[in-house]
């Protein structure tokens, strides 16, 4: 049983904060293993620096620890994670009474310029999601689930570890809408639109063909009658890029950057698009604003007169 004493000691404490995220914050394994790689390196620079307890820990040690992570090349975003993992964990053992203050507060990572996502156009996601099913019976039962998959993912803007947890339950043919479990276990729910809803409906008249196990609740099975695993989906939608034809390589999340973007552009509503997204802070919606503004600026300089440059 871990103690408040025993949760002095750095090692120990990380171990039962990443506990907590797994067990009672219901975190993705992918998201629980970046924290503890990133307080694996804040660690071993606390070791090196001779703070293993808790209590040695200052804002000059974590705001050290960032200097060098910036000095070996970490970007702004890598560096701004590692300071959310550690502030989490100083917060974490705040709520067990082991200290009062949170020494991560107050520092900032260096910023580096923001990316934009790479998305899919219009014609794009439509030469990408006009699946001809084959010939073959057992064949087309997965082609049937792709296009379900790929549907939903545009229709409503899903994350990954969103649509993989899907149950049958999640979804509602009759309100046309998915209720979906996010990032910090907060639920929404979104519309789905006709075009998935069609796909939905095909995929439930064949689902039954996979089922092994009566009790397996998962709206989408692999071949062998288990929940579809995340690598998996990734790997079907990238072969789905290539039979189809797409000029670059397709993931989920260019789908779901997609589904914002096209949204933002004929809505121009940056509050709903927050929402159906859920992003905490409407400034991670902001991006798809850039992505709109680029496509602005793409027709101006390939329409207007004074913008077109001279042969």
């Amino acid at each position: 049983m871990t103690t408040r004493e025993s949760l002095s000691s750095l090692p120990i404490a990380i171990e039962s904060y990443l506990q907590q995220l797994g067990t009672i914050r219901q975190l993705s394994p992918h998201t629980v293993n970046n924290y503890r790689r990133d307080l694996q390196l804040f660690t071993q620079y606390c070791e090196d620096s001779g703070a293993q307890d808790i209590h040695h820990i200052k804002p000059n040690i974590i705001r050290q620890h960032i200097a060098q992570q910036h000095r070996q090349g970490k970007s702004g975003k890598t560096l701004q994670r590692h300071l959310s993992s550690i502030r989490g964990l100083m917060a974490y053992l705040i709520q067990q009474g082991v200290i009062k203050t949170n020494p991560g507060n107050g520092i900032a990572a260096p910023k580096t310029a923001r990316r934009l996502p790479h998305t899919l156009d219009a014609d794009q996601t439509s030469q990408l999601l006009n699946i001809k099913q084959s010939s073959e019976q057992h064949n087309d039962i997965l082609v049937i689930r792709d296009k379900a998959i790929l549907e939903l993912f545009y229709s409503s803007g899903l994350r990954l570890n969103e649509l993989v947890t899907l149950d049958q339950d999640s979804y509602s043919a009759s309100d046309r809408s998915v209720r979906v479990l996010g990032k910090g276990n907060k639920e929404r729910v979104v519309p789905v639109g006709k075009k998935a809803i069609d796909a939905l409906a095909q995929w439930s008249q064949v689902r039954h063909l996979l089922i092994k196990n009566d009790t397996n609740n998962a709206l989408f099975l692999s071949k062998n009658g288990t929940r579809l695993k995340h690598r998996s989906i990734q790997q079907r939608i990238k072969e789905w890029g290539i039979k189809q034809g797409t000029d670059r390589p397709v993931h989920p999340h260019m789908l779901r950057h997609s589904f914002a973007s096209h949204l933002l552009e004929s809505s121009g509503d940056l509050r709903a698009v927050q929402e159906l997204l859920g992003h905490s802070d409407i400034s991670t919606t902001q991006i798809y604003t850039h992505l709109d503004f680029q496509h602005l600026a793409q027709v101006y300089d390939n329409s207007h007169p004074r913008a077109k440059k001279k042969n």
